[in-house]
Protein backbone atom coordinates (compact mmCIF):
# COMPACT_ATOMS: atom_id res chain seq x y z
CA UNK A 1 0.00 0.00 0.00
CA UNK A 2 1.01 3.24 -1.07
CA UNK A 3 0.51 7.41 -0.37
CA UNK A 4 0.65 9.05 -3.49
CA UNK A 5 1.88 12.68 -3.49
CA UNK A 6 2.53 15.43 -5.71
CA UNK A 7 5.95 17.26 -6.15
CA UNK A 8 6.35 19.88 -8.75
CA UNK A 9 9.40 19.41 -11.16
CA UNK A 10 11.94 22.10 -11.47
CA UNK A 11 11.48 23.40 -14.24
CA UNK A 12 14.84 22.98 -16.81
CA UNK A 13 15.70 26.42 -19.30
CA UNK A 14 17.80 25.93 -22.61
CA UNK A 15 19.91 29.08 -21.06
CA UNK A 16 20.46 26.61 -17.78
CA UNK A 17 21.11 23.37 -20.48
CA UNK A 18 23.42 26.02 -22.67
CA UNK A 19 25.53 27.15 -19.16
CA UNK A 20 26.07 23.81 -17.97
CA UNK A 21 27.13 22.45 -21.70
CA UNK A 22 29.76 24.84 -21.09
CA UNK A 23 30.42 23.98 -17.81
CA UNK A 24 31.45 20.70 -18.61
CA UNK A 25 33.43 21.68 -22.43
CA UNK A 26 35.51 24.21 -20.02
CA UNK A 27 36.35 21.56 -17.32
CA UNK A 28 37.02 18.93 -19.61
CA UNK A 29 39.22 20.90 -22.19
CA UNK A 30 41.10 22.86 -18.91
CA UNK A 31 41.95 19.13 -17.30
CA UNK A 32 43.31 17.71 -20.99
CA UNK A 33 45.56 20.68 -20.94
CA UNK A 34 47.35 20.11 -17.52
CA UNK A 35 48.05 16.79 -18.72
CA UNK A 36 51.76 15.98 -18.30
CA UNK A 37 52.73 15.11 -22.54
CA UNK A 38 56.11 13.09 -21.01
CA UNK A 39 53.94 11.18 -19.13
CA UNK A 40 51.04 10.56 -21.86
CA UNK A 41 53.76 9.57 -24.19
CA UNK A 42 55.19 7.18 -21.85
CA UNK A 43 52.03 5.63 -21.37
CA UNK A 44 51.51 5.25 -24.97
CA UNK A 45 55.23 3.35 -25.26
CA UNK A 46 54.44 1.21 -22.79
CA UNK A 47 51.22 0.23 -24.26
CA UNK A 48 52.95 -0.80 -27.03
CA UNK A 49 55.68 -2.73 -25.52
CA UNK A 50 53.43 -5.28 -23.84
CA UNK A 51 52.11 -8.34 -25.13
CA UNK A 52 48.72 -8.19 -23.10
CA UNK A 53 46.76 -5.11 -21.02
CA UNK A 54 45.19 -5.57 -18.40
CA UNK A 55 42.61 -2.55 -16.89
CA UNK A 56 41.66 -1.98 -13.30
CA UNK A 57 39.08 0.33 -11.47
CA UNK A 58 36.34 0.51 -9.75
CA UNK A 59 33.36 2.72 -9.91
CA UNK A 60 33.44 5.47 -12.53
CA UNK A 61 37.03 4.98 -12.98
CA UNK A 62 36.08 1.06 -13.79
CA UNK A 63 33.49 2.26 -16.10
CA UNK A 64 35.85 4.47 -17.83
CA UNK A 65 38.71 2.15 -18.00
CA UNK A 66 35.95 -0.22 -19.56
CA UNK A 67 35.39 1.91 -22.75
CA UNK A 68 39.58 1.99 -23.15
CA UNK A 69 39.67 -1.46 -23.18
CA UNK A 70 37.12 -1.59 -25.84
CA UNK A 71 38.90 1.26 -27.71
CA UNK A 72 42.25 -0.76 -27.11
CA UNK A 73 40.53 -3.90 -28.27
CA UNK A 74 39.71 -2.10 -31.37
CA UNK A 75 42.79 -1.35 -32.26
CA UNK A 76 43.84 -4.80 -32.18
CA UNK A 77 45.66 -5.30 -28.62
CA UNK A 78 45.40 -8.57 -26.23
CA UNK A 79 43.06 -6.25 -23.62
CA UNK A 80 41.63 -7.65 -20.41
CA UNK A 81 39.72 -5.88 -17.81
CA UNK A 82 40.55 -7.25 -14.03
CA UNK A 83 37.98 -8.87 -12.17
CA UNK A 84 36.56 -10.52 -15.07
CA UNK A 85 35.09 -14.27 -15.52
CA UNK A 86 37.54 -14.79 -18.14
CA UNK A 87 40.58 -12.80 -17.42
CA UNK A 88 43.66 -14.67 -17.18
CA UNK A 89 46.51 -14.10 -14.59
CA UNK A 90 48.43 -11.10 -15.31
CA UNK A 91 52.29 -12.20 -16.18
CA UNK A 92 55.39 -10.49 -16.30
CA UNK A 93 55.81 -8.44 -19.16
CA UNK A 94 52.11 -7.89 -19.27
CA UNK A 95 50.83 -4.14 -18.88
CA UNK A 96 48.23 -3.07 -15.77
CA UNK A 97 46.62 0.37 -16.31
CA UNK A 98 44.67 1.29 -13.23
CA UNK A 99 42.68 3.92 -12.12
CA UNK A 100 41.72 5.90 -9.00
CA UNK A 101 40.62 9.47 -8.11
CA UNK A 102 42.05 8.89 -4.51
CA UNK A 103 44.24 6.51 -5.44
CA UNK A 104 43.51 4.53 -2.22
CA UNK A 105 40.81 2.58 -3.69
CA UNK A 106 41.66 -1.19 -1.85
CA UNK A 107 40.91 -3.27 -4.83
CA UNK A 108 42.90 -0.84 -7.63
CA UNK A 109 45.99 -0.81 -5.03
CA UNK A 110 45.47 -4.48 -4.59
CA UNK A 111 45.61 -5.38 -8.25
CA UNK A 112 48.50 -2.99 -8.66
CA UNK A 113 50.36 -4.70 -5.35
CA UNK A 114 49.87 -8.46 -7.56
CA UNK A 115 50.84 -7.21 -11.11
CA UNK A 116 54.50 -5.41 -9.53
CA UNK A 117 54.76 -8.76 -7.64
CA UNK A 118 55.06 -10.93 -10.67
CA UNK A 119 57.28 -7.87 -12.54
CA UNK A 120 54.55 -6.50 -15.09
CA UNK A 121 54.53 -2.70 -15.33
CA UNK A 122 51.54 -0.31 -14.18
CA UNK A 123 50.71 2.97 -15.24
CA UNK A 124 48.24 4.88 -12.76
CA UNK A 125 45.68 7.53 -13.30
CA UNK A 126 45.03 9.39 -10.42
CA UNK A 127 44.96 12.88 -8.53
CA UNK A 128 47.02 12.18 -5.99
CA UNK A 129 50.98 11.83 -7.10
CA UNK A 130 51.55 10.81 -3.14
CA UNK A 131 48.97 7.90 -3.27
CA UNK A 132 49.61 4.18 -2.52
CA UNK A 133 48.54 3.43 -6.11
CA UNK A 134 50.72 6.32 -7.52
CA UNK A 135 53.80 4.35 -5.57
CA UNK A 136 53.53 0.96 -7.09
CA UNK A 137 53.50 2.52 -10.68
CA UNK A 138 55.67 2.87 -13.42
CA UNK A 139 54.25 6.01 -14.53
CA UNK A 140 51.53 8.22 -12.75
CA UNK A 141 49.41 10.53 -14.96
CA UNK A 142 48.09 13.14 -12.87
CA UNK A 143 44.72 14.04 -13.48
CA UNK A 144 44.21 17.72 -12.23
CA UNK A 145 40.32 17.16 -11.30
CA UNK A 146 37.99 17.16 -8.58
CA UNK A 147 37.61 14.00 -5.91
CA UNK A 148 34.30 12.89 -5.45
CA UNK A 149 34.45 14.33 -1.90
CA UNK A 150 34.96 17.83 -2.88
CA UNK A 151 32.17 19.28 -3.02
CA UNK A 152 33.32 22.84 -2.85
CA UNK A 153 33.91 24.01 -6.28
CA UNK A 154 37.42 24.55 -5.88
CA UNK A 155 38.78 22.66 -8.68
CA UNK A 156 35.22 21.84 -10.16
CA UNK A 157 32.39 24.15 -10.53
CA UNK A 158 30.33 21.19 -11.65
CA UNK A 159 29.88 20.26 -7.96
CA UNK A 160 28.40 23.52 -6.66
CA UNK A 161 25.31 25.31 -7.38
CA UNK A 162 25.70 28.51 -9.82
CA UNK A 163 22.99 30.04 -11.79
CA UNK A 164 22.96 29.68 -15.75
CA UNK A 165 24.81 33.19 -17.18
CA UNK A 166 24.18 33.72 -20.60
CA UNK A 167 27.95 34.66 -21.49
CA UNK A 168 29.20 31.33 -20.98
CA UNK A 169 31.57 28.69 -22.58
CA UNK A 170 29.80 27.22 -25.56
CA UNK A 171 28.63 29.63 -28.33
CA UNK A 172 25.16 29.32 -29.57
CA UNK A 173 23.89 27.66 -32.92
CA UNK A 174 21.80 28.91 -35.38
CA UNK A 175 19.15 26.36 -34.71
CA UNK A 176 15.89 27.32 -33.54
CA UNK A 177 15.14 26.43 -29.89
CA UNK A 178 12.76 23.58 -29.12
CA UNK A 179 10.28 23.91 -26.67
CA UNK A 180 8.10 21.66 -24.91
CA UNK A 181 5.12 21.94 -22.75
CA UNK A 182 5.98 22.14 -18.87
CA UNK A 183 5.55 19.42 -16.76
CA UNK A 184 2.71 19.75 -13.83
CA UNK A 185 4.32 17.34 -11.89
CA UNK A 186 5.66 14.18 -11.23
CA UNK A 187 3.74 11.40 -9.12
CA UNK A 188 6.10 9.16 -7.27
CA UNK A 189 4.90 6.94 -4.22
CA UNK A 190 5.79 7.01 -1.00
CA UNK A 191 5.76 4.19 1.32
CA UNK A 192 4.17 3.94 4.22
CA UNK A 193 6.01 3.31 7.51
CA UNK A 194 6.33 -0.33 9.11
CA UNK A 195 5.25 -1.39 12.24
CA UNK A 196 7.89 -1.24 14.95
CA UNK A 197 9.29 -4.26 15.61
CA UNK A 198 12.50 -6.48 16.37
CA UNK A 199 14.68 -5.18 14.10
CA UNK A 200 13.01 -1.40 13.22
CA UNK A 201 14.76 1.26 11.69
CA UNK A 202 15.94 -0.41 8.10
CA UNK A 203 13.46 -1.83 5.57
CA UNK A 204 12.68 -5.70 6.43
CA UNK A 205 14.50 -6.99 2.91
CA UNK A 206 17.75 -5.67 4.27
CA UNK A 207 17.13 -7.69 7.48
CA UNK A 208 17.93 -11.27 8.44
CA UNK A 209 15.41 -12.41 11.13
CA UNK A 210 15.86 -11.98 14.63
CA UNK A 211 16.49 -7.81 13.30
CA UNK A 212 20.52 -8.60 12.44
CA UNK A 213 20.87 -6.87 9.46
CA UNK A 214 21.54 -8.53 6.50
CA UNK A 215 25.44 -8.52 4.55
CA UNK A 216 23.51 -8.07 1.05
CA UNK A 217 22.78 -4.89 1.95
CA UNK A 218 24.63 -2.79 0.09
CA UNK A 219 26.84 0.64 0.92
CA UNK A 220 27.24 2.92 -1.58
CA UNK A 221 30.59 3.82 -2.67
Amino acid sequence: MSVQTTTRARPVTADAVHHNLGLIHGEVLTAAGALHRGDMADVARLIGEAPRVFLAGAGRSGLVLRMAAMRLMHLGLDVHVAGDTTTPAIREGDLLIAASGSGTTAGVVKAASTAAAVGARIVAYTTDRDSPLAARADVVVVIPAARKTDHGGAVSRQYSVTPPRRHDALPRSGAPERRSAPRQGVRRAVPLRRDRGPGHGAPSHVRRAGGAPSRAAATPR
